[in-house]
């Protein structure tokens, strides 16, 4: 696992996914930096790279039988969740930003029944609201959900905030731990390792 953190790191690295300047948040928070993982599956070896580590991330963490169905939070986290369903062969879902004015007038797409276990999935976390929303419409068609899952924890306050929804968070790194292994591998200098490690403690 330390070796895919590592390798994924450079993955994202190489594809330009880490960018520094200002940036406002799905959250409305403005960051120096930003981690833009929707370009990841436009690289198909970053994106089988980072598919592979969300597999490993489930199998060490939760079990392929710890859940029923996987849902891909809106619009980040669709393809990641799509791409684990398959390989892991389950049931894929995905929920809609708003919910549909025609046909079904559904908020989720695709089948899900009452008690059914669903683990989402996102492609960062930052305050957790994306995440939160998504599992409200799951509980109100009677799904459980006790697990998210995503690559990187901003470590801006989502965590806490998906537990007081009884909501654990799985992720492969936070924030400053990918900062510091960019570091380690040359790939970001002092300053902008500084600014992302500034970001996580100014939270």
């Amino acid at each position: 696992m330390e070796k895919m953190k590592t390798e994924l790191c450079r993955a994202l690295h190489k594809i330009g996914a880490l960018e520094f300047g200002v940036f406002k948040l799905t959250s409305g928070r403005t960051s120096p930096y930003y981690v833009d993982l929707r370009i990841v599956p436009s690289f198909p070896d970053a994106f089988q790279r980072a598919g592979d580590v969300y597999v490993q991330l489930i199998k060490k963490e939760l079990g392929k039988e710890g859940f029923d169905r996987i849902a891909g939070i809106p619009t980040a986290g669709i393809p990641f969740a799509s791409l684990i369903a398959y390989q892991l062969k389950k049931p894929f879902l995905y929920i809609r930003q708003l919910t549909r004015l025609h046909g079904r007038e559904r908020r989720i797409e695709g089948l899900i029944m009452p008690g059914d276990r669903v683990l989402l999935v996102d492609d960062l976390i930052t305050t957790g609201g994306s995440i939160r929303k998504a599992a409200k419409a799951i509980r109100a068609e009677g799904g459980v959900v006790d697990h998210a899952l995503v690559l990187i924890d901003r470590e801006e306050g989502g965590k806490q905030k998906l537990a007081e929804d009884n909501i654990d968070l799985h992720y492969l790194l936070t924030a400053s731990e990918a900062a510091k292994r960019l570091y380690d591998v040359g790939a970001i200098d002092d300053e902008q390792l500084k600014t992302i490690l500034r970001q996580v403690k100014k939270k």
